[in-house]
């Protein structure tokens, strides 16, 4: 059963305890080989990373963990770290890399296969796939015609004890941290309290609420569209289905994972070439077809069972500023109690 997050803790705190743990099975580094830091998962991309070093010879080392977490012990490791590429989970998490000044420019021709909106204003990172967010709803429980449109709709008394968010998690924060940005710091205050005046339930990630969305726990949860495509992988048909926000609500928001090139770099073009290949025809499809995110450079389809990725964005916030605003929404969320 979800808990209703008893005690505070840091963000420096949460990110060294997990980067403590996942050092312990970290590459260590080499100079003959590639080291990524992925804030993907490594069910999600590993066969991907594989394939990339299969393909052009190129020895990877990859440390897997949370986004949030590895941003962190990039600040921390500054130049001396070994990491050759930072590959995130969101746009936020590279927002902090490169506030530090540790990414390094990327080649023009790598920035433009993807649009404006999905890479750094000033070229220092580039999105890889998209992710937006959604509202899972367990169709035994409520219709399509009764999910809100908006997120502020949440805080009604239909919804009371029956949402479930994972205020832990890097893309929750950046969805925060996009609302902040855009609606302003008292807005977002108001409706974080509300929610959880109205008794949101707390899950550990995006795929533990599409779960307990599934197991009928909560009838709605704050999520990205892609989680549901993995439940559906390893489970098969379950009661649930996306709901697609309104363009421009807050909830809407379309989010970027991403990767950049750190500066002290010792295999730049190897980097480069790394960074090339999650941009490709080949890994675009992979992302659209294996994990059901949305592919960035033009061209390819739209995930199952989803709506053009034109008709999801609406006008939303620079995703470089969300970097820059993430301490201080979880401070925020520590305040208002979901910390």
């Amino acid at each position: 059963m979800p808990s209703r997050s008893a005690g505070k803790r840091s963000l420096v705190a949460l990110a060294a305890a997990i980067v403590a743990v996942t050092a312990l099975a970290g590459c260590g580094g080499s100079d003959d080989a590639l080291v990524v830091y992925s804030g993907r998962n490594r069910e999600l991309v590993g066969p991907l990373l594989d394939r990339f070093s299969e393909e052009t010879g190129i020895r990877i080392q990859v440390r897997y963990s949370d986004s949030t977490a590895l941003a962190n012990a990039l600040v921390e490791e500054g130049d001396k770290t070994q990491a050759d590429v930072f590959f995130a989970q969101d746009a936020g998490a590279l927002g902090v890399v490169d506030d530090a000044g540790l990414l390094a420019e990327l080649p023009t021709d790598l920035l433009d296969k993807v649009p404006a909106e999905f890479r750094a204003e000033n070229g220092m990172w580039v999105g890889t796939s998209g992710r937006a967010r959604v509202i899972a709803y367990n169709t035994d429980e409520v219709t399509a015609g009764e999910v809100p449109s908006s997120v502020f709709d949440l805080t009604g008394q239909r919804w009371k004890d029956k949402v479930a968010i994972a205020p832990r998690n890097a893309s929750f924060q950046a969805f925060v941290s996009a609302m902040v940005i855009g609606e302003g710091e008292d807005t977002t205050r108001k409706w974080l309290e509300g929610i959880e005046a109205n008794g949101v339930q707390t899950y550990p990630n995006n795929l533990t609420i599409v779960e307990a969305v599934a197991r009928g726990e909560v009838e709605l949860g704050l999520v990205n569209n892609y989680y549901l495509h993995t439940v559906r992988r390893e489970q098969g048909d379950v009661p649930v289905e996306n709901h697609f926000l309104t363009k421009g609500d807050p909830g809407a928001l379309v989010n970027a994972a991403g990767a950049g090139i750190l500066a002290g770099s010792s295999g730049s073009p190897e980097a480069e070439e790394f960074v090339e290949f999650l941009l490709s025809e080949q890994s675009q499809e992979y992302f659209v077809e294996e994990t059901g995110e949305y592919a960035l450079v033009p061209g390819a389809p739209s995930p199952e069972d989803s709506p053009p990725l034109d008709e999801v964005v609406g006008e939303q916030v620079d995703l470089s500023a969300l970097g820059a605003q993430l301490p201080a929404t979880v401070a925020l969320l520590e305040d208002v109690g979901l910390l």
